[in-house]
């Protein structure tokens, strides 16, 4: 081995050895902005709420809006796992015209929206109106394309896409039940805590502008493989009631963070720089008005 190639592989570990202390610091920091108060809007479960195999067991013969009622309920009455109150860091590096590089950090649920507790939960795919109004009523918005894909990107678990076949029974309470079996499995094979952020399971609901030009429709994205590249692209084929197996509804707060000054987030996806670094299509304008039309 060459003075040159031994040399290199000093720095290498070097480098290596000053990341892995950097990293943990950096992560405790931007853990502590995803704190309590952001999830003050999640009601607070109820000592006897049901379990979620009570909660669909009840509902095992319907799918659409009926279901979306019956999970709307549940979810805002609090009936929601702990660990989904546990809010997660993301993220997303930008420059701005000035050539000034910034950080802007989201907090999201570490799985997707579940109802039960976290001995006996089950992922609610819903229809659109049901998860924006839910998201909105306990302080949330849905992610971007690009938020989705920073999420994938820095998730702890990454789960491999489960797809079943393709039939009439795809938005029934019996093919998501089957599913989220799939994705227990899959959890449980991995061993990590359900704190952790998760990510390849399902397709994630999304906001997007082409919901503007697409009224009545609802934005679905990603369901990354493991090599990253989702099975998805965002898509507007389905009406705004469609919720099928593969669909999950991730959380963010309205509540973010630039180089650690907390900013409304809605506030960074109309602003015409800054949106870039959390959007991929750019400004969303009148986010409040949209999300009214939405629900």
């Amino acid at each position: 081995m060459s003075d040159r190639m031994i040399s290199r592989l000093v720095a290498g570990v070097l480098m290596s050895a000053v990341i892995a202390m950097i990293a943990p610091v950096a992560a405790n920091a931007a853990a502590g902005s995803c704190s309590k108060p952001l999830v003050r809007g999640i009601p607070k479960r109820a000592i006897a709420a049901p379990s979620g195999s009570e909660v669909m067991a009840r509902l095992v013969n319907t799918r659409g809006s009926e279901r979306d009622a019956a999970v709307t309920e549940q979810v805002l009455s609090g009936n929601v796992p702990s660990f989904l109150r546990i809010l997660t860091p993301v993220t997303l590096p930008g420059i701005l015209a000035d050539g000034k590089k910034i950080d802007v950090t989201i907090c999201v649920t570490p799985e997707y929206l579940a109802v039960g507790n976290d001995r006996d939960f089950v992922r609610v795919p819903m229809g659109l109106p049901a998860a924006v109004r839910i998201a909105d009523e306990m302080g949330f918005l849905l992610p971007t394309t690009k938020m989705v894909d920073a999420i994938y990107s820095q998730a702890n678990v990454h789960l491999k896409p489960s797809p079943m076949k393709p039939t009439s029974q795809m938005e029934s309470t019996t093919y998501l039940l089957q599913h989220d079996e799939t994705i227990d499995g899959q959890r449980a094979q991995q061993g990590q805590s359900l704190k952790f952020l998760t990510a390849g399971q399902k397709k994630d609901l999304v906001l997007s502008n082409r919901l503007r030009s697409k009224p009545g429709r609802v934005a679905i994205y990603g369901w990354h493989r493991i090599n990253g590249k989702p099975i998805q692209p965002l898509s507007t084929v389905h009406g705004e009631r469609y919720a099928d197996y593969s669909h999950g509804v991730r959380l963010v707060s309205q509540t973010a963070f630039i180089d650690g000054k907390p900013t409304k987030l809605k506030d960074i996806l109309q602003d015409r720089q800054l949106a870039a670094i959390v959007n991929s299509e750019g400004p969303i304008q009148d986010i409040d008005g949209l999300v009214r039309a939405l629900h």
